[in-house]
């Protein structure tokens, strides 16, 4: 259960992140491309906390 909310908590917050530097900021590719990589560690951390919160 945790590696699969790691994982959706991934891809959902790298492309969350990704769309937010492409679309609302206009980084561009370079600057997407990092807070793309932000927003998988943030995901990574949401979601291990889900999991854990869910294994209760």
């Amino acid at each position: 259960m945790t590696k699969l909310c790691i994982f959706v908590g991934t891809t959902i917050g790298s492309y969350a992140f990704w769309a937010l530097g492409d679309s609302v900021l206009g980084l561009g590719f370079l600057g997407s491309f990092v807070l793309s990589g932000v927003g998988s560690v943030a995901g990574v951390y949401t979601g291990w906390k889900l999991a854990r919160r869910l294994q209760e």
